[in-house]
């Protein structure tokens, strides 16, 4: 049983082909659980060596060669599961490994379900949860920097900082409940409330460091998500390519030419970018043309950040309709397109109804600086330290770790109270790294991930 959940590890043998779909030189099939040295033997007719490469030949029940390839066994504790683990590395056919799979089933595993290795491996104490969580973020990272960033949560970067917070959690919550256990004797505190202030003010400057680290961290996994607004023929379309650096999006003179948004990945120092080109807005009697509008909107109640595009003549007589389909709190750049025809000035400038950056995606003045001021509306700052790389789960779960100690130091001087809010905010505090944990969460995580991990 794990510590950590009260849940046990499976008692069953799963098995799964551990490589993507489609063809390549090599591909595996995973073997995790109590029947993993049978199916060895029985797939392979061998008894492996612990964590020594064996060549043999992969057969079927009635003796048939199914291919010749390499087997790895990991005896139990010492294996990614903490369970015995058989790996039989062929070659990567997709129905070779259908195969083999077939043969790991007809021996007595059943098929993994999602995550299934990687759940199993938290369960049994070989990872937390933030740990199981970075071998999906390192699967899905879409930049160098985001690689980097889970594989230091994998090496327990994330995990290290939160103990630390923990610790000191229990530092002073024995303190407090100290307090309550022995009162006041003859009128002396034997806890001052100047330590408590001070340790509560060390933890709170602990945890604000973390959450901006955090915060920086989800915008890195999960990337910024942008959307161009604005009416036809402002060069919306001609954006999206040049920051592309391809052509993505069809550019023409007519109106209404974008029909659907267009979703183009991107990077921008390191940082994934999901920017989206949508049709213009404008009233239409074009019933496909009013659709992609539709879609335009539905897109805009997505985004993260919204480019107000605009290009003269016209330029500033259209932003106050732009600025009327934001939703409160939509964080929106006005983004002045065509400088190259009217000779105004590229990058940040003061607008008629204010800040504005000038560009042109013909020729790509301003985009850069564009580009930058970007990432820094979002909170994004290069350079400033140690990324950690971080869920939404995460986020909130330290926002209610500050709640709580925010809540407790207005309570400091009822130490009841206070020490009430000190377990709360301990308790969301360990669901991070699987502590404490709600019941139907590990389904959820660990139901994302793909079935041979």
């Amino acid at each position: 049983m794990s510590p950590a959940t009260g849940l046990e590890p499976g008692g069953d043998t799963i098995a799964a082909v551990a490589t993507a779909t489609g063809r390549a030189g090599v591909g595996i099939v995973r073997v995790s659980g109590p029947m993993a040295r049978a199916v060895m033997r029985g797939i392979a007719g061998v008894e492996a060596p612990a964590r020594q490469a064996t060549l043999a030949s992969f057969m079927t029940e009635d003796g048939n060669s199914i291919d010749r390839g390499l087997v790895l066994f990991f005896s139990a504790p010492g294996s990614y599961t903490g369970e015995d683990v058989v790996e039989l590395h062929a070659h990567g056919g997709t129905a070779l490994l259908s195969l083999l799979l077939a043969r790991c089933l007809a021996l007595g595993a059943r098929v993994a379900s999602p995550g299934e290795f990687t759940q199993r491996a938290f369960l049994n104490g070989k990872l937390d949860l933030v740990q199981a969580e970075s071998v999906a973020d390192l699967i899905e990272a879409a930049t160098a920097t985001a690689v980097r960033a889970a594989a230091r949560n994998l090496e327990g970067f994330l995990s290290t900082e939160v103990e630390r917070l923990a610790q000191g959690l229990m530092e002073l919550r024995a303190l407090v409940e100290a307090a309550i256990d022995f009162p006041d004797e003859e009128g002396v505190d034997l806890v001052p409330e100047e330590l408590l202030r001070e340790r509560l003010s060390l933890l709170q400057g602990a945890l604000d460091k973390l959450r901006r680290q955090a915060a920086q961290g989800h915008l890195l996994r999960e990337g910024l998500h942008v959307v161009l607004v604005g009416a036809p023929n402002v060069g919306k379309s001609s954006l999206l390519n040049r920051f592309a650096g391809r052509d993505v999006a069809i550019v023409a003179s007519v109106p209404g030419t974008t029909r659907d948004a267009l979703k183009e990945a991107l990077e921008v120092r390191g940082v994934p970018l999901h920017l989206v080109d949508t049709a213009g807005l404008r009233a239409t009697q074009d019933e496909v043309e009013a659709l992609g509008i539709e879609r335009t909107r539905r897109a805009i109640g997505h985004a993260d950040l919204a480019l107000l595009v605009i290009a003269p003549p016209e330029a500033q007589d259209a932003l106050p309709g732009l600025l009327a389909e934001l939703p409160d709190g939509l964080p929106h750049i006005v983004v002045c397109n065509k400088v190259d025809l009217d000779g105004s000035v590229a990058g940040p400038r003061a607008g008629r109804a204010g800040p504005e950056f000038g560009v042109s995606a013909r020729t790509g003045a301003g985009i850069e600086a564009l580009s930058e001021h970007m990432l820094e509306l979002v909170g994004w700052q290069a350079g400033t330290g140690e990324v950690v790389l971080a869920r939404t789960r995460h986020l909130d779960a330290l926002a209610r770790v500050a709640t709580h100690l925010t809540a407790g130091g207005a309570e400091i001087t009822r130490r009841e109270l206070f020490a009430e809010e000190l377990r709360l905010a301990q308790q969301a505090l360990g669901e991070i790294c699987g502590a404490t944990l709600p019941e139907d969460l590990l389904g959820e995580i660990f139901g994302r991930f793909c079935i041979g991990k």
